[in-house]
């Protein structure tokens, strides 16, 4: 996730809990049977097994499920002694995750797709966004900016490995619009009114606010390109070899952000020991935003985390469309539901 407030860019902390790159299965030890002059008994202890979740970006409350799973002993709960590992510019989640360094990652869809195409044995199992809160954002001074079509002849500081861009490119025909390198930094963009910049609107326009830029927003998601955003996922080898692991992680985080949900300023001073640049009122705000990402949509009827084959489809086909994929695989192969609680 290119979260590009200064705020939220500026410390990668260090990872929740200890590192750990085990991935023994979640096991029950059973207790010895009793001497024969006392009542057979026995117990069962959950073993606990160390895990890592890879962050799509620096701590921030687009990681509110997991923090709050860790903080309220859901992970623990399942059999976890886990550790969220800060991402950031220089962080491949999907490359961490392949390499056995780490159970679990968290990427945007696209990226998945992306990942699979170059060889990396990935699988989405669960989502924590509906839709991208990825924008597009101009100042409102600029009014022959109404719509996505209306960016020819504009500077848009966007990054070149951007999927999305690929699409709103081609879908408007935006031969005329210049592409700027996106550095993470909004200071190109506050001092041209004639550009525009993309972030996230669960951030972006409170920096924009304090600094009194005025702003409209193009929602990326608006523009027909509708990707699952901060998506959890997993190997192929994980779900096969552990499938306990997958489950127990997929609902101890699903349990996290539905706890997350009306108890935000209850967990964000944990994410915030983690990133002490972004500021509390600023988490306050990013968690307002996000929450009908995370909780509309499908998820308000079929839970929170639940992904459907039509939006895979969908976003498979527009990303083959623009080039930005070869061909297009068995959609079944890049993403489960199987590991998500039953609504």
């Amino acid at each position: 996730m290119i979260s590009s407030v200064l705020a939220a860019c500026g410390n990668a902390g260090s990872s929740v809990s200890t590192s750990a790159t085990s991935t023994a299965p979640l096991a029950q030890a059973t207790a010895s049977t009793a001497p024969a002059a006392s009542p057979a008994a026995t117990t069962a202890t959950k073993a606990v097994v160390p895990a890592t979740v890879v962050l799509n970006w620096f701590a921030e409350p687009e990681h509110g499920g997991n923090f709050a799973a860790l903080a309220k002993g859901f992970y623990k709960d399942a059999g976890f002694d886990m550790t969220l590992m800060p991402g950031g510019p220089q962080v491949s989640s999907t490359q961490i995750v392949a390499s056995g360094k780490a159970q679990f990652g968290m990427a945007n869809g696209d990226d998945i797709l992306v990942a699979r195409q170059e060889g990396i044995p990935i699988v989405a199992i669960a989502t924590s966004m509906q839709k991208s809160p990825q924008a597009l954002f101009y100042h409102k001074e600029d009014a022959a900016i109404k719509d996505f079509g209306d960016l020819n002849g504009h500077k848009v500081y966007v990054a070149s490995t951007a999927s999305f861009w690929q699409f709103i490119k081609k879908k408007y025909k935006l031969d005329s619009a210049q592409e700027m390198k996106y550095t993470g930094q909004l200071v190109n963009f506050v001092s041209d009114p004639k550009a525009l910049t993309q972030g996230y609107v669960t951030s972006e326009p409170f920096t924009l606010s304090q600094q009194k830029v005025e702003h409209g927003t193009l929602l990326v998601a608006d523009s027909g390109y509708n990707i699952y955003a901060g998506v959890y996922f997993t190997t192929e080898k994980m779900i096969a070899e552990h499938p306990d692991q997958v489950k127990a992680f997929v609902e101890a985080t699903v349990k996290g952000w539905d706890y997350y949900k009306d108890h935000s300023e209850e967990i964000n001073p944990s994410i915030q020991v983690k990133n002490p640049d972004m500021g509390l009122d600023m988490m306050k705000y990013s968690a307002a935003k996000e929450m009908d990402f995370v909780f509309g949509g499908d998820a308000a009827t079929k839970g929170t985390g639940v992904m459907t084959k039509e939006r895979w489809t969908e976003v498979q086909k527009q990303l083959v469309d623009v080039g930005v994929l070869k061909t297009a695989e068995n959609i079944d192969k890049v993403f489960t539901t199987q590991f998500l609680p039953k609504k």
